[in-house]
């Protein structure tokens, strides 16, 4: 009998939650970084074992934004919570409950949805901190499980998994079993690059840069790209590029040797760099590149 759920992973940026959605998933379908505010959009990863298909939601950082693609991010969170059966909230091992999570664990309880809450980098603390964690959460909400992680090295995803078999409903599956992610192959190739420049760039840069496909070609196992890096100024076009090409070079590279091991074929990337101001708070611009509602 077929059983599925749709698992809304929601939480403050910089929490670990593509980084969770990658492990559940075993393949990488989400980027990641240090840098907050990564995820854009609501990303779909497909877990299927046996007859139970898991429909996990990634969705951007719950913060105040500052900008209307921060808007349409907070947003996408949002309305996430309103699609998904249940919630995954991800939070990292503070003692205090902080606003944000407060809001999340409010929609929550208002929309009736159950929840497990993931304490996630546990090995950056003391069990005491994880402990006092767990005490803050629970006295505020009684989540359905509770489960301490580190999803970076694996640590306790698999328990995870086991605690969402709770919401399976008899259902016909919405996905094939044979596939990770709704993602499109330009989708997966845009947000690689994208990956690589917030992990190349420093600071503001990478937060006001976008990513567009223009061309993209499968032809005799090879396949060749051309993508568009959009970023707010003249200045920080001059930075992605780098002395004599040697940035624009690096980013391509690394992006380059990730979509070859998901591909499993040649890839050749052809990156131009273009400025178009204050793209992030323009409903037009903001449209075209796919953060659209």
């Amino acid at each position: 009998m077929k059983k599925t759920a749709f698992i809304a992973i929601v939480g403050r940026p910089n929490v670990g939650k593509s980084t969770l959605l990658n492990a559940i998933l075993g393949e990488k379908i989400a980027i990641v970084s240090k840098k907050p505010q990564t995820t854009r959009n609501r990303i779909t990863g497909i877990h299927t074992v046996g007859e139970n298909q898991y429909v996990f939601l990634d969705t951007p950082g719950i913060h105040k934004p500052r900008t209307k693609l921060g808007d349409y991010m907070v947003k996408t969170a949002d309305d996430t919570l309103g699609d998904a059966d249940s919630v995954i909230l991800v939070v990292e091992p503070r003692e205090a409950i902080g606003d944000i999570e407060r809001t999340v664990i409010d929609r929550i309880k208002e929309r009736r949805l159950g929840a497990i809450l993931v304490i996630n980098k546990i090995d950056s603390v003391q069990p005491q901190n994880v402990a006092k964690t767990i005490a803050a959460y629970s006295e505020y909400h009684d989540f359905d499980a509770v489960v301490p992680i580190s999803a970076k090295n694996g640590k306790n995803v698999n328990e995870v998994i086991s605690e969402c078999e709770k919401y399976l409903s008899e259902s016909c599956w919405f996905f094939p079993d044979d596939i990770v992610t709704d993602q499109t192959e330009r989708q997966i190739v845009s947000e690689v690059i994208r990956e690589k420049l917030l992990r190349t760039l420093d600071e503001e840069i990478p937060h006001g840069t976008a990513v567009a496909i223009e061309e993209f070609k499968d032809k005799n196992g090879i396949i060749s790209v051309r993508a568009e890096i959009f970023c707010e100024k003249d200045s920080h076009k001059g930075i992605i590029i780098g002395k004599k090409g040697a940035t624009l070079k690096l980013v391509g590279s690394r992006a380059r040797e990730d979509l070859e091991r998901f591909f499993g074929c040649k890839i050749y990337l052809d990156l131009w760099v273009k400025v178009k101001e204050n793209w992030r708070d323009s409903d037009f611009i903001l449209g075209n590149f796919g953060y659209r509602e």
